[in-house]
């Protein structure tokens, strides 16, 4: 176990620590897709709107998070924000905040192309039937959609799980910063603990994120049978 440097794992409180670090991430990133998936839906039915304002608005917000790297948006929003405004925002509430902007963003994609990929026939039968739009998108699109939309928003899920490991470039302290504190501490009596550490993280992040892609398959399965 020394050979691979995972003794470092035994001293003292480190594997708790990992495990309290994964905990900080998860946190994270649960709290941002709740945020995406309220926000996303919302985002996204504004963005099937015909209404040339709204469609520019969506476009420009889109490309903004698809071009621009998380990392410079975690910076922009911790470091720069808080100079410009003088706000006190801490490193966590602004992880929230951009992995929040991110997910509305994908999530509002997702859920445009979902509702648009529903027949034109749908609406023109609940119109015939005399509902109105909102009874249209809310008792037969969305719902239609929803098979379609379910896969891909667990997807979602677990990409924001994976890319929260960013947030320790502001100093929150989650499980990748908790590794670099262990491998420093441990760097002369254990010179391979970068090994081991790293290979106990990418263990924690599969057992974190595994369930809700096994889960993502079944669906797709279930759904297009």
């Amino acid at each position: 176990m020394q050979a691979l440097g995972l003794d470092v794992l035994f001293k003292g409180s480190n594997l708790l620590r990992l495990l309290g670090g994964l905990l900080k991430a998860l946190e994270i990133s649960l709290i941002a897709v709740a945020l995406s998936l309220i926000l996303g839906v919302l985002f996204g039915i504004l963005m099937t709107f015909r209404n040339p304002v709204i469609r520019a608005l969506s476009r420009i917000y889109l490309e903004i998070v698809r071009i621009m790297p998380q990392m410079v948006l975690l910076f922009l929003v911790f470091f720069g924000t808080t100079r410009v405004f003088g706000w006190d925002l801490n490193a966590e509430a602004a992880s929230i905040i951009v992995f929040a902007f991110w997910g509305t963003a994908e999530m509002g994609d997702l859920v445009r192309g979902a509702v648009i990929s529903v027949p034109k026939h749908q609406y023109e039968s609940a119109f015939a039937l005399g509902m109105t739009k909102s009874q249209t998108y809310f008792t037969i699109i969305i719902p239609q959609a929803i098979r379609q939309l379910v896969p891909l928003s667990i997807n979602l899920i677990t990409r924001m799980i994976k890319t929260t490991s960013l947030v320790m470039m502001i100093g929150v302290v989650e499980v990748l910063k908790v590794s670099q504190q262990i491998i420093e501490a441990n760097r002369m009596t254990s010179p391979n603990a970068a090994f081991g550490i790293y290979l106990t993280v990418f263990v924690l992040y599969f057992i974190a994120c595994w369930p809700f892609s096994i889960l993502a398959k079944h669906l797709e399965r279930k759904w297009s049978s």
